[in-house]
């Protein structure tokens, strides 16, 4: 069976300043179904997912938190390996 293709989301996010709000975006980030990993700094966020993780789901997760996404994009990280 192919394993499923990996996705990196590319989130550009309003109003992170300290390293409070990154811990507070990366634990809210955390609680999102398909993630595989995050690395947020200020102000924007690098996921890879594994297909589960929509747009819709990490802008909650952003506003759980107390931000905003100014921009979100999608990069295709790989094919499936069969």
């Amino acid at each position: 069976m192919a394993s499923p293709a990996r996705s990196r989301l590319i989130v550009e996010i309003d109003g992170m300043q300290t390293v409070h709000c990154v811990r507070a975006v990366f634990t809210a980030l955390a609680g999102v179904e398909g993630i595989i990993a995050a690395d947020v700094e200020r102000g924007r966020a690098t996921i890879d997912h594994d297909g589960r993780a929509s747009d819709a789901s990490v802008r909650a997760a952003v506003a759980l938190a107390g931000y905003a996404v100014r921009a979100l994009y999608e990069q295709r990280r790989g094919l499936p390996v069969l």
